[in-house]
């Protein structure tokens, strides 16, 4: 007998689940995400990048007042210093995030499909709710790195809870950044978190309360997939991708559960539900 997914899942820290959606359905998400593309405000020249951080985000109201909207992010080599397009608007952005899921119905239809919901029951969640979402596009010769890290540092809950839902639009592969984990590193805990900076004079809002640690690039698993395939991501799991250096698009579309009965979600985690807009429930089992 074969290893459950929830077996899995609990022993590598990660866990794929193939064919999760049909070609159809990729098709449908995939032809959103270009579209996002074109939507982008002309004053909009935010740059999103997890490496070098004075390119960053933590200093941008722009990427914090993103929670409940859609909010769109370059990629740092796709722009000029003076904040022109150097590429296709096509291949421009790292993401767009970080409320697909409650502001554009086709990205709210497959959040909140009966597929992810039985997932979630399987893992046990009780009340679960979606605390963000993401179109990912890591675009041919520019998708930028991606650190190690674990999703446990930017969603805390306690007790822990998050769960990543990573759905490939694309064959993920290691030549255009597949995502690449430490298998059972979910099982030390979160060795940062990344809040809300409690000194408002600061230009920094968003800090390490210390520094991320240094993981061995020959710690790590690529886990290349093909289009259509889902994979969970455990909150403390430390997983990471490549810059995609092929001519190949890599193409995901992702969200995060976090699990609301007898749970507490952190008040200094950067995306704080919005006043009389609680993140929205999959479903209550009371």
């Amino acid at each position: 007998m074969g290893i459950s997914l929830v077996e899995k899942f609990e022993q590598d820290g990660f866990a794929v689940v193939e064919d999760f959606l049909l070609p159809e359905e990729i098709e449908e998400l995939y032809e959103a995400g270009k579209d996002l593309c074109y939507e982008v405000p002309e004053e909009i020249k935010c740059i999103f990048d997890t490496v070098n951080h004075e390119n960053a985000q933590n200093k941008d109201t722009y990427f914090l007042d993103s929670g409940d909207k859609v909010h769109y992010f370059y990629e740092s080599n796709a722009l000029s210093p003076k904040g022109e397009l150097l590429v296709d608007p096509i291949f421009a952005l790292n993401k767009v995030g970080h409320a697909l899921h409650t502001e554009r119905d086709i990205f709210r239809k497959y959040t909140f499909s009966y597929r992810v919901k039985d997932i979630c029951y399987q893992l046990g969640f009780k009340k679960p709710a979606i605390p963000q979402s993401m179109y990912i596009y890591k675009n041919p010769n520019v998708g930028g790195e991606v650190k190690a890290h674990q999703d446990g540092t930017y969603l805390y809950t306690e007790p822990a809870s998050a769960v990543g839902f990573w759905i490939a639009l694309d064959d993920a592969t290691p030549q255009n950044g597949c995502l690449q984990f430490i298998k059972g590193s979910h099982k030390n805990g979160v060795h940062t978190r990344y809040v809300l900076n409690p000194d408002k004079n600061s230009k920094e809002l968003l800090i390490y309360e210390k520094p991320t640690p240094i993981y061995p690039l020959s710690n790590f698993t690529s886990v290349p997939v093909k289009k259509g395939s889902l994979i969970l991501i455990h909150n403390q799991v430390v997983h990471r991708s490549d810059n995609n250096r092929s001519n190949d698009s890599r193409h995901a579309y992702a969200f995060h559960v976090i699990e609301t009965q007898n749970c507490v979600y952190a008040k200094n985690n950067w995306n704080q539900p919005k006043p009389g807009k609680p993140f929205p429930l999959l479903y209550s089992i009371e």
